[in-house]
C-alpha cells in the first residue's frame, strides 16, 4: 500500500464528523465505480446485434429446431417482432469474428492483473483504479469511430479498455482492505462488487433501446460519458485511507483499524504466495466461476435473440433479469455471512465453502436443466435468473476470501487469481464461435450450456477441498517481519543528536 503521511493523534481527535460515515461514501462510489466497469465491458454484447448484419449474424437454425422454437414461442405471451426488426446493421461479421471482437477487451484485461495489484499496493489504489476507469471511458466514447474505421481498429480500442479495466478488481481489493472493518468485509465487498451487477442489469435493459431508438453509437457514448462524470466525484470524495480523510470521525477510524495486524506494508513474500496450494484452488475456483458468467452475460443476448427470437429491446430487458438476481441476492447474503461469522459458531473456512458451494453448483444445475429445456422462454428465463441469483453466494464464497488469507496482501493475490481467470473472457466467446460454425441451434447451444456447468462444478469441488479463508502463514508473519525489520533501522531516524553520541562513548 502507499506510505501515507502520519497525522499526529491530536489531528484524528479533530477532524470534523462526517454526516455520512467515510467508509460508506467510499463504498457508495465503489459500487458506481463497478457499476462503469461492467456497463463500459457488456454494453458490446447487446449492441452487435445492431451492428451486424442479420444476414451475417449466423442466425441459421435447424428445421426441427425452427418449428420447435415457432410453436413454443406463440404459446409464450410475448410479441415477437424479430422478422420485422427495423435495424439494419452495417458490419458484416460472421459468428468467429464475433468472437473474437467480443473476447478483445480480455487480451488487455488479463495483462494489468497482477501489476495492478503490485502498483496498488505500493504506490496507492484510489488514483490507479480511478485512472483506469477513465482511461476506459475514454476509449468507449471512441468506441464508434474505430468500428468505422476497421474490425481490427475496435479490437484495439477494445484491448486498451480492458487495459483500463485489468487494474480495477486488484485495486479495489486493496482499498476494502484498507477501509472495511474485519465483521463488515462481507457486506461491504458485496456491495461493492454488486455495482458490476447493476451495471449489467441497466446496460442490457437500456442498450437495446438505445440502439433502436437512436442508434447502437449512442450506447458507447452515454455510458463513456457517464464514466468520466464518476471520475470527477471520486477524485474529490474517496481517500487512499482512513487515516488522511479530512472528516472521518476517531470513532469510524478506531474501528477500522480494530483487527489490522499491521499499519505498514511489509515485502510481498513472493515464494510463499506462490506455492501455497489455498492460492492456486483460489486461482482454479475463480477460473470456473468466470466461465460461467461470461457464459451467462456475453453470450446471453446472443443466445435470446439467435435462438428465442426476441427483437433487441425486449432482448436487454431479458438479459438483465438474472443479473437483477445475482445483485440482490449478493447484497443479501453478504449480511448473512457477517452476521454468522460475528456469531462465532462456524469457522470462516467452512462459511466461506458453505456459501460458495451454494454459488458454483446451484448456477450449474440451472445450466444443465436449461440445456435440456429446447425453446421454453419463461422455463429458460426462470432457470437463468435462479442460477444467477445462486451464484450470489459465490461473493461472500471464493471472491471475499482473497481478504481473508491477507488483508494486506489482498490486492496482488486478487490480481494473480483474476490474471489467470479473465483468459476465459476470450476463450468462452471463441469456443462459443468455434460450436457455431454450423449453425446456431439448441444443440450447440446445449453443448455451451452443459460444458459451463460442468467447469463451476469441477472447480467447486476444487475449492471445498483445497482452499482456505484462514489468514495464511505467510500473512500471520507479517507483525514479526515487521520487528525484524525494526530492529536494522539506523538510529537517527528516530534519536536525536546528543542520544547517538551517548551511545556512541558508551561502546
Amino acid at each position: 500500500m502507499a506510505t501515507e503521511e502520519k497525522k499526529p493523534p491530536s489531528a484524528e481527535i479533530c477532524k470534523p464528523k462526517s454526516a455520512i460515515p467515510a467508509r460508506y461514501v467510499f463504498a457508495l462510489l465503489g459500487f458506481f465505480g463497478f457499476f462503469n466497469v461492467y456497463a463500459m465491458r457488456v454494453n458490446l454484447s447487446v449492441a452487435i446485434i445492431a451492428m451486424v448484419k442479420p444476414s451475417n449474424n449466423s442466425n441459421v437454425t435447424t428445421v426441427e429446431d425452427n418449428v420447435a422454437c415457432q410453436e413454443l414461442l406463440e404459446d409464450f405471451k410475448y410479441e415477437n417482432n424479430s422478422s420485422s426488426k427495423s435495424i439494419e446493421g452495417e458490419f458484416e461479421w460472421d459468428s468467429q469474428v464475433q468472437g473474437v471482437v467480443l473476447g478483445a477487451f480480455f487480451y488487455g484485461y488479463v495483462i494489468t492483473q497482477v501489476p495492478g495489484g503490485l502498483f496498488a499496493e505500493k504506490y496507492g489504489a484510489k488514483w490507479l483504479f480511478g485512472g483506469g476507469m477513465l482511461l476506459t471511458s475514454l476509449f468507449t466514447l471512441l468506441t464508434p469511430i474505430a468500428a468505422s474505421w476497421s474490425v481490427w481498429a475496435l479490437v484495439a480500442a477494445r484491448v486498451i479498455e480492458g487495459l483500463g479495466e485489468g487494474v480495477a478488481f486488484p485495486a479495489m481489493n486493496t482499498l476494502i482492505g484498507q477501509w472495511a472493518p474485519k465483521l463488515e468485509r462481507s457486506r461491504i465487498g458485496s456491495f461493492i462488487y454488486t455495482g458490476s451487477n447493476i451495471g449489467t442489469v441497466v446496460t442490457l435493459a437500456i442498450a437495446g433501446v438505445l440502439s433502436d431508438k437512436v442508434g447502437w453509437p449512442s450506447v458507447f457514448y452515454v455510458l463513456g460519458a457517464l464514466g468520466c462524470v464518476w471520475f470527477v466525484l471520486w477524485a474529490i470524495l474517496v481517500f487512499e485511507t482512513p487515516e488522511v480523510h479530512p472528516r472521518i470521525s476517531k470513532e469510524e477510524l478506531v474501528l477500522i483499524r480494530e483487527g489490522r495486524e499491521n499499519k505498514t506494508r511489509p515485502p510481498t513474500p513472493w515464494k510463499s504466495i506462490l506455492t501455497s496450494i489455498p492460492l492456486w484452488a483460489l486461482v482454479i475456483s475463480h477460473t470456473g466461476q468466470s466461465w460461467g458468467f461470461y457464459t451467462f452475460f456475453i453470450q446471453m443476448p446472443m443466445y435470446l435473440s439467435n435462438i428465442l427470437h426476441f427483437d433487441l429491446n425486449k432482448n436487454g430487458v431479458l438479459s438483465a433479469l438474472p443479473n437483477l438476481m445475482l445483485s440482490l441476492m449478493s447484497i443479501i447474503v453478504s449480511i448473512f455471512a457477517d452476521k454468522l461469522r460475528q456469531s462465532g459458531k462456524l469457522k470462516i473456512t467452512v462459511i466461506r465453502k458453505i456459501f460458495n458451494t451454494i454459488g458454483f453448483v446451484g448456477p450449474a444445475l440451472c445450466l444443465l436443466a436449461v440445456s435440456f429445456s429446447g425453446c421454453r422462454p419463461t422455463l429458460i428465463v426462470a432457470l437463468l435468473s435462479l442460477g444467477m441469483g445462486l451464484n450470489g453466494f459465490a461473493y461472500s464464497g471464493f471472491i471475499v476470501t482473497h481478504v481473508d488469507m491477507s488483508p494486506d496482501f489482498a490486492g496482488t493475490l486478487y490480481g494473480i487469481t483474476n490474471f489467470f481467470s479473465n483468459f476465459t473472457g476470450f476463450l468462452v466467446p471463441a469456443y462459443v464461435g468455434w460450436i457455431m460454425q454450423d449453425g446456431q441451434t439448441v444443440k450447440n447451444w446445449a453443448i455451451v450450456f452443459i460444458t459451463a456447468s460442468v467447469v463451476l462444478s469441477v472447480t467447486a469441488i476444487v475449492y471445498d477441498a483445497f482452499c482456505s479463508a484462514e489468514l495464511q502463514p505467510w500473512a500471520a508473519t507479517e507483525k514479526k517481519d515487521e520487528k525484524q525489520l525494526q530492529k536494522r533501522k539506523t538510529c537517527p531516524r528516530k534519536r536525536t543528536l546528543m542520544h547517538v553520541l551517548r551511545n556512541c562513548r558508551n561502546n
